[in-house]
């Protein structure tokens, strides 16, 4: 069952003007409820434009998004219910923290929802575990935190919502690779303990390939492809063309079809590819 459905979604960026800017174009797409969809296009193919709709930020100027079933632009008074349900972390989240701690910039969220004292604690504690912060952390001021633990605060004001649908715009951007490598493990065991929807936009094909189920293929404004991971890498080669850095690993198995090697390039991550050289091995007679 689908938790978000775009439908027949356009957005052009000063409408009606010169340099006008066709962002979204006639998109249709049907997210399924507790999937883990990575979202990939080059710079300007309309990622951002497209999840900023999923949660009210952005109206339609055409189309409408579902959220189970119901136009969130329906009545007005349930957008509010709508960003609880979606939640969004914007590029760069580290530059909204704002308050004195770390734990009343997580419990921020909450307390808009009108949770009590005692649901607030709850969950921030929940989220903050979930994202790697410790209990001396909670007590530190935001300001005086590292790059990537700053990141992993923002996150948590997110998570400690409990959203439904998590929405994230490039959370790794600017990070070095342990950084990322502990903000996407924390993303992904969200997903697998909560069972919720994640939606993630990157521009690393490698993150994409090592957590995502399902990836969203955006070109010009359009939906190029939707599909699951294995699947989308079937399709490598005009991925490449698209300007899109598919993985490594995934390069050389192109490499090595092209030295008129007979073997599957639909590879992306390295225990999928020692999986297809066992294989060809087998089917091969133990060839070397």
């Amino acid at each position: 069952m689908s938790v978000l459905k775009i439908e027949n979604l356009s957005y052009t960026y000063n409408e009606g003007m010169p340099g006008a800017t066709k962002a979204l174009d006639n998109v249709n797409l049907e997210i399924e409820e507790g999937t883990f969809v990575g979202v990939i296009g080059h710079t300007g193919c309309g990622k951002s434009t497209l999840i900023s709709h999923l949660n009210g930020l952005t109206k339609p100027q055409q189309g409408a998004i579902y959220l189970d079933g119901k136009d969130i632009w329906k009545d007005y008074k349930d957008i509010r219910q709508v960003r609880f349900t979606v939640g969004l972390v914007f590029q760069y989240p580290e530059y909204q923290l704002f308050e004195e701690t770390v734990y009343k910039d997580i419990a921020f969220g909450p307390k808009n929802m009108g949770l009590k004292d005692e649901e607030i604690d709850k969950r921030v504690k929940m989220a903050a575990e979930f994202c790697g912060i410790t209990k001396e952390m909670l007590d530190a001021s935001p300001f005086d935190l590292s790059g990537g633990q700053k990141r992993r605060v923002a996150i948590a004001g997110i998570i400690a919502m409990q959203p439904r649908v998590l929405v994230l715009d490039e959370p790794c951007a600017g990070l070095d690779p342990e950084g990322r490598e502990q903000i996407l493990s924390q993303v992904k065991n969200y997903h697998l303990t909560t069972g919720g929807t994640v939606i993630l936009v990157s521009h690393s094909m490698e993150d994409i390939a090592n957590y995502a189920d399902k990836v969203l293929v955006m070109d010009s404004g359009k939906v190029y492809k939707y599909a699951p991971t294995e699947e989308i890498f079937q399709d490598a080669e005009n991925l490449s063309k698209m300007g899109l850095g598919i993985p490594d690993i995934t390069k050389v198995f192109l490499k090595l079809r092209e030295m008129g090697i007979d073997i599957n390039t639909d590879v992306y991550t390295i225990p999928y590819a020692i999986k297809t050289l066992l294989k060809y091995k087998d089917k091969n007679g133990g060839a070397k």
